[in-house]
């Protein structure tokens, strides 16, 4: 099967969307949770809501610096955006992987970038917030130059490099699905905390 190739605009134009829907989601649902919201987890082999987000601090402090760093080095280089953005076969194997619900497919998340405890303060959400707003600004920088032609390095497997395009849709994809996860968790101990309360 062919890789995807789609318009520039409308390929960023759809992560925009979806990284301002993870925003409001930021700032009004994980935000305003307590400390004993965020770390409640419905057993001990499931992570609480606080902790993925942490795992999803933890991507983005890989992945955050260096896409900027990138993006500049093309800029600085002149770098202008191409009319198509372009995705290749490893970039979609993994975008794929990540599509895939957790309920349905999950996957070892490795130990460097496993959350780094149970009891984590309210700042992991307020962190996820700005990281959000980081990649939103990195988005809008990438339209300016050729994103297919930008490659960086994966977290596991720093030989393989990804083009920027897939790069970044896959850290959305990725921060969807743990958020989805999240809100799973905190919706599970909503029923729960209703069930035992009644």
């Amino acid at each position: 099967m062919p890789a995807a190739i789609r318009a520039t605009s409308d390929f960023f134009d759809q992560l925009t969307t979806d990284l301002l829907v993870l925003r409001v989601m930021a700032q009004q649902r994980f935000r305003p949770l307590s400390a004993e919201e965020l770390n409640r987890r419905p057993s001990p082999s499931r992570w609480s809501a606080g902790q993925c987000l942490e795992h999803l601090n933890i991507v983005g402090g890989y992945y955050l610096p260096t896409i900027a760093a990138r993006i500049k080095r093309a800029q600085e280089h002149g770098s202008k955006p191409a009319l198509v953005a372009k995705q290749g076969y490893l970039g979609k194997k993994f975008i794929e992987a990540m599509r895939t619900p957790s309920s349905v497919k999950s996957y070892d998340s490795p130990q460097r970038y496993a959350p780094t405890g149970t009891r984590l303060p309210r700042t992991v959400a307020e962190v996820f917030s700005r990281q959000i707003d980081e990649l939103l600004r990195l988005v809008l920088l990438a339209r300016q130059v050729n994103a297919n032609a930008i490659r960086i390095p994966n977290a596991l497997f720093p030989l393989i490099l990804l083009r920027l395009t897939d790069q970044l849709e896959f850290l959305v994809v990725h921060i969807k699905r743990h958020v989805a996860q999240a809100e799973a968790v905190l919706a599970g101990n909503a029923v729960s905390a209703n069930a035992s309360a009644a």
